[in-house]
């Protein structure tokens, strides 16, 4: 008796984390699609609100100010092509694939033109710290990105409407990086737009994919075709393009990983075993960790005695 009431706990308990963690609870798997795809596309009023919101956040950036960073952030119109990118992948649809494909190129071809004019007009051309934070991508921003496009993506697919895009927006910083781009090109400093481009890439591909993984998950219908042929062909090219971007993203997870272990090291290695501040008359002037997959290098500045 004793062992039929614990199974039946047991499978009281495991119906219970089902029903909490169900997914299909709440969905509107055919509103989902179509609130995806009416922001995918860039035109008009759009391309407006898009130039706005990255003279303010290249302003926030250029004055170091988070709270213009972060109201730019939350009038952006960039998350539209990264979910329709993930659907598309998720439902076989070539067409809208393409569509955002080319949405998320003309986005960010007007972000960074837009961000290269303000910055080169600009009389402030220091380096602020918020610029800084977006010159190389580290292991928490892929964490960031991944978890904040299960977020975006869960939130899009209810029936009520929730207001978790407007944070996703927030918490994985698409326009920022970008902003930066267009600051590296203006100074033509090429070690800051490739390090923040990779960054704005890192996010946005980390976003599609959990795009794509909910929408698999939530059995979204696929697009029917008229021609068995075509829908083999299709459905073959995108199952091979998913497999390519699940294996890239898990090659360029590694390599952040590896990026954010070396980093962690070799600040622990400074305060460890340089012990500046355990010799008297002597501090860093400068410290930079530099990764790279031949040779890593430290490099420090030390001012006051020599010893």
């Amino acid at each position: 008796e004793a062992k039929e009431n614990l199974n039946r706990s047991i499978l009281s308990l495991g119906t219970y984390f089902k029903e909490l963690l169900n997914l299909h609870i709440g969905a509107d798997k055919q509103g989902t699609i179509t609130g995806i795809k009416k922001d995918i596309d860039f035109k008009g009023a759009n391309v407006w609100i898009l130039i706005a919101s990255i003279f303010i956040a290249s302003i926030g950036l250029n004055v170091n100010s988070t709270a213009v960073i972060i109201g730019a952030m939350l009038i952006s119109p960039l998350m539209g092509p990264i979910l329709g990118m993930g659907l598309a992948l998720g439902t076989y649809d070539w067409e809208m694939l393409k569509r955002s494909l080319k949405s998320l190129g003309v986005a960010t071809f007007i972000s960074i033109l837009t961000a290269f004019i303000f910055f080169k007009i600009s009389p402030l051309k220091e380096l602020t710290s918020e610029l800084a934070g977006r010159t190389s991508p580290n292991l928490y921003d892929a964490f960031i990105a991944v978890f904040g496009g299960f977020a975006g993506i869960i939130g899009v697919s209810r029936k009520e409407k929730t207001n978790v895009i407007p944070g996703v927006a927030i918490a994985t910083a698409l326009m920022p990086p970008l902003c930066t781009v267009g600051y590296g090109l203006a100074i033509w400093e090429p070690e800051y737009f490739l390090g923040a481009f990779y960054l704005f890439f890192l996010n946005s591909f980390f976003i599609c994919i959990a795009t794509f993984i909910v929408v698999r998950l939530l059995r979204i219908p696929v697009k029917e075709f008229l021609d068995p042929k075509r829908e083999r062909t299709v459905k073959r090219s995108l199952a091979g393009f998913s497999i390519l971007i699940l294996a890239s993203s898990g090659y360029l997870f590694y390599n952040v990983a590896k990026k954010s272990r070396f980093e962690s090291n070799a600040r622990m290695y400074i305060a460890d075993t340089i012990q500046i501040d355990q010799i008297d008359g002597t501090d860093i002037a400068s410290q930079r960790i530099l990764y790279n997959d031949s040779i890593p290098r430290i490099d420090l500045i030390l001012f006051g005695d020599y010893h």
